[in-house]
């Protein structure tokens, strides 16, 4: 759902955000259950064995934060769903609870295909990818307003929903 606001616009983003994958909670829970056996291991058994135990949760933390890391990474560029504030040159993503404020540089491109923007840098590489728009009309007002560009009538066909 699009408004239009005095500085650009609010728009409800349809599709939901993606959920998180439970993968990496598991291997959370598993590293804290290594922790206690650790613990336990390190009072029971001699040392040589517990400082084996050790080095093996030291291992498997590492490898925990490196894809937590890899996943937060591939995440950061995907807008799927919640809520955002387009004006000139910047939009803020509001899902939640979580507000990112984005703005582009003067080189960035904001291209439109059906209804999902995809925001490239100069060197056309991917940036963001918005989707989760109602219409087609809807993604072309945010990319006018984004390119600053004032609403025309072509984009006056957009069906304006109250909030009663």
């Amino acid at each position: 759902m699009l408004k239009l606001t005095e500085n650009g616009a609010k728009i409800t983003l349809a599709g939901s955000p993606k959920s998180a994958d439970n993968t990496l909670f598991w291997f959370g829970a598993l590293l804290l259950i290594g922790a206690v056996a650790v613990a336990v291991a390190m009072s029971l058994f001699p040392v040589r064995h517990s400082i084996a135990a050790l080095a093996l949760l030291v291992v498997a933390s590492f490898i925990f934060n490196l894809k937590r890391q890899q996943q937060k990474k591939a995440q950061s560029g995907i807008i799927q769903g919640g809520i955002l504030w387009v004006t000139s040159g910047q939009l803020v993503h509001d899902c939640h609870g979580r507000r990112e404020h984005i703005t582009l540089d003067a080189d960035d491109c904001v291209n439109q295909l059906n209804n999902q923007l995809s925001i490239t840098d100069a060197q056309n590489i991917p940036k963001y990818q918005i989707s989760g728009f109602d219409s087609d009309q809807e993604a072309s007002a945010a990319k006018a307003i984004l390119q600053g560009q004032a609403l025309q009538k072509r984009h006056a066909n957009i069906k304006l929903q109250s909030d009663d």
